[in-house]
């Protein structure tokens, strides 16, 4: 599964471009320091799954995210999506210094709703909530972002070629955690107070 529907169309992203810390809370939840920079990491496309995973050699974590696609170098359609993260490799891994692709590039790291066109759309009225088992645990939108869309695009296009189909994450809110076996996750898309799009997994 390397691939995700944008209408009925199928479409095969050469890779998925991520944004760290991109929120001020989230950055305060995991005690990471303000970065100078964009932090910028990749998932491929063997990342994509449409199975919520809760462990893949240890517990994983879910960071709910607007997610972008690309199309002629700029943002065309937009979803929701799950970065899966290996918390605990992570956090070994940068106390050493070292990348974290171990932690986040994994098989099944990556779970997206279907993508609906930006046409209008108002991208800064944009907003994410994720709940599980009907509590909601995230709320973030584009106004929060250190890094709105538009900067992402302008920063990732001064170091790499954003090909057509190619997705860009784009950080996600506080309120990150465990994902548990038979949790039930349900993704919403708002623009402003209106639902676009709206996704439910359930974590094996």
């Amino acid at each position: 599964m390397s691939s995700v529907k944008l209408g009925e169309s199928l479409v095969q992203p050469t890779k998925i471009l991520c944004v760290g810390r991109n929120y001020l809370e989230h950055i305060q939840e995991l005690n990471n320091a303000i970065p100078d920079q964009m932090v910028v990491f990749s998932k491929p496309p063997s990342s994509i799954t449409t199975q919520l995973q809760s462990f893949h050699q240890e517990p994983l974590h879910y960071e709910g995210e607007i997610c972008f696609l690309v199309s002629e170098g700029r943002l065309s359609a937009v979803g929701v999506g799950l970065d899966l993260t290996k918390r605990e490799l992570q956090s070994r891994l940068k106390s050493k210094g070292l990348p974290w692709e171990r932690a986040k590039a994994f098989d099944g790291s990556a779970l997206f709703s279907r993508f609906i066109p930006l046409e209008g759309l108002k991208i800064e009225q944009l907003e994410i909530e994720l709940f599980i088992n009907c509590v909601r645990v995230q709320k973030g939108s584009v106004t929060q972002m250190m890094y709105p869309p538009q900067t992402i695009v302008d920063e990732l296009s001064t170091f790499t070629t954003l090909c057509d189909g190619d997705i860009i994450m784009t950080g996600t809110p506080q309120g990150v955690g465990e994902v548990h076996p038979s949790d039930v996750f349900l993704a919403r898309l708002k623009e402003a107070d209106k639902t676009l799009i709206e996704i439910e997994w359930v974590a094996h």
